[in-house]
């Protein structure tokens, strides 16, 4: 009897760490993807900013070769 008793209580129990499980692998999950968003939004900002700066270069050459140069 004790040993139908203590299997009883065991496969109880194995839902409740089964949803336990997935809760824990969900914020684990998440949090995952936050850390991954934020990673790119400060790439792409990064990047946006280097594009910027080459825009002006760019255009400050081509400036400069439009100007007729004076002897």
């Amino acid at each position: 009897m004790d040993q139908a008793s203590s299997l009883i209580g065991l496969f109880a129990i194995i839902p409740i760490l089964f949803y336990l499980g997935l809760i824990v692998l969900s914020i684990y999950f998440i949090i995952k993807i936050i850390k991954f968003i934020n990673a790119k939004t400060r790439l792409d900002q990064e990047r946006n900013e280097k594009l910027d700066e080459l825009i002006k270069v760019i255009g400050e050459d081509k400036e400069d070769q439009n100007k007729p140069l004076i002897i």
